[in-house]
């Protein structure tokens, strides 16, 4: 297929390139010659923390917030639509917190859609809000908070379409201009050993890379893979709030299980070699889903290529009683890398003068300091020390193309055809429209047949979209 000759440029960018355009701080995000505002030197007030998504991995990040080394930092309010989830979040950062860094009072615990502006409106310009909702609405709270002048920590993905793909990419201009900081969840970009992985491979230890493997395996009830069909009563969850709760389950939401669980391999091994895929193919199925009500495959296979003729296999499953593990491998010209293995996101990376992880061949094994050796807790001092010092620092552009290799793979494996970079950034099909104007009472995005259930993907039915 006819790529754009854009695309193709900047696919074929150097390492050296790609590395100073969308390495660990995004310098060249910042508008040339703009004055940035200094927020919070490293003498100044504690910055004050607000956590839009109360489930398990914006309770994770809020820790890591308030254990930051540079400076002190405080909880002052939280939002989600689920009370529930808030007050369990609440309760358990309460319980782990000194009471200096933890002042969340009743009126600033806010239920609902618009929950995430009275929790922004707490904080001043220049403190941080915590986004850690679904996805589908990510590009809605970035909006506000750069209109608050706040800087951002945002879970990945970030997208799973085309439309809020170019959306982010534009608000992360918009925030850079600002001098905002900005964060993204895709931690194994902190991960010291993978960082020194990184430079090494940059540096040519192993040569030109020419083929990359990736592998997460696990259990079907990885995420909300367990969804039964929605009780449709009156004492149940609206549909919307209910397909929220499972949010893994649609791909609405989360570009389902291969942009949620699958994208920090992805994106390690990208960085590794310097570029985003331009294409991929891939294969993948429904085997034992029984009467789970979600829409993803059970396995994913998916074979991307890059400008040069690189290739990356990435294979993904969620199933019962099959082995489960997690590593990624890249290949060279000149000998090999073991990045991740044993689903210790980069510990130990290592590099070989073989094709083989051979000990008699190896060059280096990565040697982590213990309080470095966190990538979650890396990621938030990284960007609470941008904060400080006022440095450049954004991580939106290659979190929103970490996120498009994702859906990449994941449409090109829904739709049985080879798709394009370009057509996926492209396209037009947004899953949420009009997200931004929710209430408690909408309706969702996706609705039940009358069985209860939802479209599945049909690889080779529906080929220009996943339902």
């Amino acid at each position: 297929m006819s790529q754009d000759t854009n695309n193709e440029k900047k696919a074929t960018a150097s390492r050296r390139d790609f590395i100073a355009t969308s390495g660990l701080v995004a310098a060249g995000t910042t508008l040339a010659g703009l004055h940035v505002p200094l927020v919070h030197a490293a003498d100044s007030n504690t910055i004050q923390i607000a956590l839009v998504g109360c489930g398990g991995r914006g309770t994770g990040a809020a820790a890591n917030a308030l254990s930051v080394k540079a400076g002190p930092t405080k909880l002052v309010a939280m939002a989600d639509v689920f009370d529930n989830r808030l007050q369990s979040a609440y309760q358990g950062l309460k319980r782990r917190t000194p009471a200096a860094q933890f002042d969340v009072p009743q009126d600033r615990q806010f239920i609902g859609f618009d929950g995430y502006k009275n929790a922004m409106d707490a904080l001043k310009p220049g403190d941080i809000v915590i986004l850690t909702t679904p996805l589908a609405f990510r590009w809605v709270h970035f909006t506000y908070a750069i209109e608050k002048g706040l800087n951002v920590f945002m879970e990945k993905p970030l997208t799973a379409d085309g439309p809020t793909s170019r959306r982010m990419l534009e608000l992360g201009k918009k925030a850079s201009a600002k001098g905002l900081k900005v964060g993204v969840g895709l931690m194994s970009r902190h991960q010291r050993a993978l960082q020194e992985a990184q430079k090494r491979i940059a540096d040519g230890e192993i040569g030109d890379i020419v083929s990359m493997r990736g592998y997460r395996m696990a259990g079907s009830d990885l995420a909300s893979f367990r969804s039964q069909k929605w009780p449709g009563s009156p004492s149940a969850p609206s549909e919307l709030l209910w397909q929220i709760s499972r949010f893994h389950s649609f791909l609405w939401a989360s570009g389902g299980g291969f942009n949620d669980y699958y994208i920090h391999i992805l994106d390690h091994l990208c960085w590794m070699k310097g570029s985003w895929p331009v294409k991929a193919q891939g294969v993948g199925g429904r085997h034992y889903r029984g009467n789970f009500v979600d829409q993803n495959f059970d396995s994913y296979s998916v074979e991307y290529t890059f400008a040069d003729g690189a290739k990356l296999h990435f294979d993904g499953r969620c199933m019962d009683g099959a082995a489960n593990f997690y590593s990624s491998a890249a290949h060279g010209t000149k000998g090999m890398a073991i990045l991740s293995a044993s689903g210790d996101c980069g510990l130990p990376s290592s590099t070989y003068t073989s094709q083989n992880a051979d000990n008699s061949k190896k060059i280096w094994e990565a040697k982590v300091p213990n309080d470095e050796r966190d990538p979650y807790q890396n990621e938030w001092n990284d960007l609470v020390d941008a904060i400080r010092a006022d440095k450049p620092y954004s991580e939106v552009e290659y979190g929103v193309y970490a996120s498009l290799t994702g859906t990449l793979g994941r449409v090109a494996t829904h739709t049985a055809r080879e798709w394009t970079m370009d057509q996926v950034l492209k396209s037009d099909h947004e899953y949420a429209p009009g997200i931004d104007k929710w209430t408690m009472d909408s309706p969702p995005p996706l609705k039940s047949d009358a069985q209860g259930l939802y479209p599945v993907p049909q690889p080779g039915i529906v080929i220009d979209r996943e339902y």
